[in-house]
């Protein structure tokens, strides 16, 4: 993994756009040592589901919420990429939950434009004080549906949400009128990278309709000192145990399946409620 903690460079760039790219966190091997396991996790497969994007298509996911020991756990919990979000959030994280987005070619569903914030308020998070590390497991491109972002957009503060499909979309005319006046950017990923962005910035991804698949996985931090003020289906501050980095590889050799469910805390679609408060969008 790459170990070098982040410059003051790029903690400003972090803070002025919203969001920062980290080229090459998990090396080669590594990466193809996720995607190999990520595939042919039978357990992860029976513990995905669907998120309708109300233009047709599903998102596959999956879903859970405490690291383990297996390479999933390993990459949430190892050193360097703990240590970039303690130095994003300036201060003490835990785990407040990873998934695996399953963006299958030509079949993978689109995200609505939104805000990870605008899920996470109705958990009783009482400020925006996340990030989120997507890894890039497959090269994503335009053409298999990367993620965008408007950059700065994390600045306009949390938008209201309503439901799309099954997902929770930021007000479009705000998010409009962000794109008149703020930068739209495709983030295209090789293998490895990963992105770290703000809670509250607004980011979005179309269907893959290409031949080619565009997984990730990502982990969210959550600032120990944002504990929610009450329970919900993600965690509350829970210690988080971080490893040394060389632990990733070590774990790849291990199913996922070898950690027992209760362990992982897997989240089914009727056990994820952050979006469940939020009203229909009316067509």
């Amino acid at each position: 993994m790459n170990s070098n903690r982040l410059t003051d460079e790029q903690l400003r760039a972090y803070a002025e756009n919203g969001y920062l790219l980290v080229p090459g966190m998990l090396d080669g091997s590594e990466v193809d040592m996720l995607g190999r396991c990520a595939r042919e996790d039978r357990v992860l497969d029976q513990h995905s589901f669907g998120r309708a994007d109300g233009e047709g298509g599903t998102v596959r996911l999956s879903l859970w919420n405490h690291p383990t020991d297996t390479i999933y756990g390993m990459i949430a919990r190892s050193n360097s990429l703990v240590g970039c979000a303690e130095q994003i959030l300036v201060g003490e994280v835990y785990h407040y939950h990873s998934k695996m987005i399953m963006k299958d070619a030509k079949v993978g569903g689109a995200w609505t434009w939104h805000q990870d914030y605008g899920y996470w308020y109705q958990n009783g998070v009482l400020f925006p004080d996340l990030t989120s590390a997507f890894i890039a497991v497959d090269r994503a491109t335009r053409e298999n549906g990367c993620l965008q972002v408007i950059r700065g957009s994390h600045k306009m503060g949390r938008i209201d949400h309503i439901l799309t499909g099954d997902q929770a979309g930021a007000d479009m005319e705000r998010v409009t009128q962000a794109l008149e006046r703020l930068e739209l950017v495709y983030v295209e990923m090789e293998p490895g990278d990963a992105l770290f962005f703000h809670s509250n910035l607004l980011h979005r991804s179309d269907q893959n309709r290409s031949e080619k698949p565009r997984w990730s996985m990502i982990c969210c931090y959550n600032a120990a000192r944002n504990d929610p003020y009450k329970e919900s289906h993600h965690p509350r501050y829970t210690p988080l145990k971080k490893v040394d980095d060389t632990e990733v590889l070590k774990a790849g050799s291990k199913r996922f399946a070898d950690a027992p469910e209760s362990e992982a805390a897997w989240l089914v679609a009727e056990k994820d409620t952050s979006a469940a408060g939020l009203k229909k969008q009316v067509s």
